[in-house]
């Protein structure tokens, strides 16, 4: 007769303690949580989508920040690097993207400690707890997460979600509702003067949006004008006026108010046509092209280009945590503590509190959702703001309550901003 053996299960805290961190994404901050985690000793995962790191910020790679290297490098990835023998580059200039990628984010990912414990081709695609949906409740702060890749399930004592949102914009509709997919219609930022030039030269575009993104692509295409008659620039926006990429004397980032200074001398001299109070109903494709038809100031309104870019923001992408408790602000579906600190309505990125784990807290014990994503639909996201988050969030799993309850992070004050690339400022 055969006998049963059952092997004893290890106690639940054991069990938690041998499993690592999951982070998904591999961008900015998700690499800075992996250094952070590293340099506390704390086991991790990176999941990442893409073949490599940084991929988002690689595809708006052509355009500069107007934040300074030293604002944009986190200080625990710096000391890592440094000790690897990685210079800093010049801290009082602002580089690209792509210099981002290329002389920063590529050489954290490619460190021993981090470059091991990092997955690509690992789309996140669910996540729960082991053996249980959102409605199990019993023992459930107490049992691991499982995280869903192509590539197999992962265990893990904690989730950091640092997807970030530039892979979900914003519809064109003012309603935010899906509207038709053309190639005539592109994504924000698109290489206007370098591998994307001849899809705008001699072309009428039009930019929808408010922010940064718009304001970075109409300074791009008053460039290409120059060079290509024919070009022609409307940017199409829903407010009254554009605050957002309005220049500020008093703004800390000299890099942002020099953005807003010139887009408002592109319009004052005719460069750029400016459409305010437009609010888009209809996105119909034509054999003329991409038309938008709608309201304005309460009047029927209709417009037609060649090529429409969409730089109306970003969203967060909630569809894999349908299986996680969270709470999450009902209207720009950030962390219900943090919403109330980055609404667009009220704050800048300059005026948004250095938060931590506290503010990131969801009813599902572990989890965290980290950088842009953690804002929602809020534009108001600072690179450095996301490492002071994953600081205090390492130092919460570390057991180190006095560290993760401290604020370690100066912000640059007054001034309006937004990344809405998705990815920083």
């Amino acid at each position: 007769m055969s006998t049963l053996t059952l092997t004893p299960r290890p106690r639940v805290a054991d069990r938690l303690a041998a499993l690592p961190v999951a982070i998904i994404g591999a961008g900015p901050v998700g690499l800075a949580a992996a250094a952070h985690l590293a340099d506390r000793g704390i086991a991790f995962t990176v999941l990442e989508a893409a073949s490599g790191p940084a991929a988002a910020v690689d595809k708006w790679g052509h355009t500069r920040l107007f934040s300074a290297w030293r604002e944009v490098v986190d200080p625990v990835a710096r000391r890592l690097l440094e000790a690897a023998g990685w210079t800093m580059p010049a801290e009082g200039r602002a580089p690209t993207g792509r210099e981002l990628v290329d002389s920063y984010l590529r050489p954290l990912a490619e460190l021993p400690e981090i470059a091991v414990h990092t997955r690509y081709g690992a789309r996140v695609s669910g996540i729960a707890r082991e053996g249980m949906d959102r409605t199990h409740s019993t023992g459930r702060e107490n049992t691991p997460f499982l995280v869903r890749t192509p590539k197999g399930e992962l265990l893990s004592r904690a989730v950091l979600d640092a997807s970030g949102t530039y892979d979900s914009p914003n519809p064109l509709l003012s309603t935010g509702l899906p509207t038709i997919d053309d190639p005539r219609i592109s994504h924000a930022l698109p290489d206007v003067l370098g591998s994307e030039r001849e899809r705008f030269a001699g072309r009428h575009t039009i930019v929808v949006g408010a922010g940064h993104s718009a304001a970075n692509t109409l300074i791009s295409l008053v460039r290409l004008q120059r060079d290509a008659p024919g070009t022609r620039i409307t940017w199409l926006i829903r407010n009254p006026s554009a605050v957002r990429v309005s220049s500020s004397a008093a703004d800390e980032l000299v890099g942002r108010a020099q953005l807003g200074a010139r887009v408002d001398r592109y319009v004052e001299s005719g460069a750029v046509e400016k459409i305010d109070s437009f609010e888009i109903d209809r996105v119909e494709a034509l054999p003329a092209g991409i038309r938008l038809s709608g309201t304005r100031r309460d009047e029927p309104a209709a417009i037609t280009a060649d090529v429409v870019v969409n730089a109306t923001g970003f969203r967060p992408d909630l569809a894999p945590l349908r299986e996680i408790r969270t709470d999450l602000d009902a209207v720009v579906e950030a962390p219900r503590l943090l919403a109330p600190l980055i609404d667009p309505n009220v704050h800048s990125c300059g005026t948004v509190e250095p938060h931590g784990f506290r503010e990131l807290t969801h009813p599902e014990h572990g989890f965290f959702v980290v950088g842009m994503k953690s804002y929602g639909r809020a534009p108001t996201f600072l690179l450095a703001t996301g490492y002071e988050q994953v600081r205090s969030i390492a130092a919460w799993l570390a057991g180190d309550l006095a560290s993760a309850t401290r604020v370690e992070l100066t912000l640059p004050t007054t001034g309006v901003c937004s990344t809405d690339a998705g990815g920083c400022c």
